[in-house]
């Protein structure tokens, strides 16, 4: 019997964090499979960046989302997470997706945060003060979990 490897597309998040140690978290739409959570800054590699430096592709996807702020992206993921997107989503084109993330520390240096029409806004947390579950869900909860866990206060 042959063995079936899965395939997962790759999103990369920014856990974008201030002088406070807070973390950026945008108000995700309510069509999307994030309605009524927090999203983090961040998606999936295009077709074509296969050779991009991930730190590349993670500064497009910021400047795509929170608009040309002033960021300094650590090169090392801190976290990982997965996440099922459904058949039923518009966006999987009739079939579920795997995603896997992985999550990098930014540091925010300035400039006005402005969300595309991806998000409807922008909060900073302070994660180890909430109930993570309340706030993320899937990978990206996932995710989030494993950086507090790795970078207690």
């Amino acid at each position: 019997m042959t063995k079936q490897r899965d395939r997962y597309q790759v999103s990369l998040k920014a856990l974008v964090t201030n002088e406070h140690g807070e973390v950026l978290a945008l108000n995700a739409v309510q069509s999307g499979s994030f309605a009524g959570y927090f999203d983090l800054p961040g998606g999936r590699i295009d077709v074509g960046e296969f050779t991009v430096p991930f730190t590349d592709i993670l500064r497009r996807e910021i400047r795509e989302e929170l608009g040309d702020i002033a960021v300094e992206i650590n090169e090392v993921p801190v976290a990982v997470g997965r996440h099922l997107i459904g058949a039923e989503s518009e966006k999987s084109e009739g079939e579920s997706i795997h995603v896997m993330y992985l999550f990098f520390e930014v540091r925010y240096k300035g400039g006005s945060i402005r969300t595309s029409n991806e998000h409807s806004g922008f909060r900073w947390l302070d994660l180890h003060k909430h109930k993570l579950p309340d706030l993320f869900k899937s990978g990206l909860l996932e995710g989030v979990l494993m950086y507090t866990k790795n970078h207690q206060k």
